[in-house]
């Protein structure tokens, strides 16, 4: 089931699939999803639920898995990919793709004030607090502190040196 306010700005090149599971995807006030931009249901039965006034830039891929929760102001820049769901692997008599998913991790959480470089990817039980900012290219996967740094290796406060 979609549900769109009224004052989100969706572009027309955007690709938000319906679920035909019963998914619940859902865009905030004032959310801008910008062209090129695909949400789509497969690998669990989570909703997205995205809050007010966030950007969602070109080219990014959310997967609805075990579920995505994305807070108010976060800006998701360009070619981001949130993946709360893992391919099952561990049976070698069968295809990958006839293995089904594993068993959540918690989907995605991502708390309020939070920017995400160009091409982060995001996985299953990943939690991101309050006005944390995730360096372009870096692949997240635990839980970063709120007004933390990261780049890929340990997230350190916003204002401490990195020296």
């Amino acid at each position: 089931m979609l549900k769109i306010d009224p004052t989100a700005r969706i572009s027309p090149l955007a690709d938000i699939e319906d679920s035909v599971r019963g998914t619940v995807i859902e865009i905030g006030p004032r959310t801008m999803v910008d062209s090129f931009v695909k949400i789509k249901p497969t690998g669990g039965m989570g909703d997205v639920v995205i809050g007010a006034d966030c950007a969602i830039n070109s080219g990014t891929v959310i997967y609805t898995g075990n579920g995505v929760r994305i807070g108010v102001g976060v800006a998701i820049a360009a070619n981001c990919t949130l993946a709360p769901t893992n391919h099952a692997v561990a049976d070698r008599n069968r295809p990958i793709r006839e293995q089904g998913f594993q068993a959540s991790k918690g989907g995605i959480l991502i708390e309020d004030d939070v920017w995400l470089g160009s091409g982060v990817v995001v996985l299953d039980g990943a939690v991101l607090r309050q006005g944390c900012v995730v360096a372009a290219g870096s692949v997240v996967r635990g839980e970063l502190e709120a007004f933390s740094i990261y780049a890929g290796a340990p997230a350190r406060k916003i204002g401490e040196r990195g020296d």
